[in-house]
């Protein structure tokens, strides 16, 4: 990647709007990322009640701890600060948890 895009961008009459989360790359990369935040946030849906917190998968019945390295907390947090919405929170943990059910979905039982 250039080292500097902005100037890159200055040079070409151009300006830089937004950056995108690092998850691959090219438009393949792009891809994943937008049906990543686009399945989970159809998943999650708020709690019952008055006040009724952060929106969660009803299926998510266990809340395990699962110790990991200080860069791949940071970058969960970078994906869940660009999948959140008006309206829809979106935490580390759930970027992880839907994740982790997504790569074991695509390896066989046995």
């Amino acid at each position: 990647m250039a080292k500097d895009i902005d100037k890159i961008a200055s040079d070409l009459g151009a300006e830089v709007v937004g950056r995108v989360p690092e998850t691959g790359g090219g438009a393949f990369g792009a891809s994943r990322l937008t049906r990543l935040v686009t399945m989970l946030q159809a998943r999650l849906e708020p709690g019952p009640g008055l006040r009724p917190g952060r929106p969660t998968d009803s299926n998510w019945v266990r809340h395990p701890k699962i110790p990991m390295s200080d860069e791949t907390h940071r970058r969960l947090e970078r994906l869940a600060d660009r999948s959140r919405s008006r309206g829809r929170k979106v935490s580390p943990m759930q970027i992880a948890a839907h994740l982790l059910e997504e790569a074991l979905a695509g390896i066989p039982d046995r």
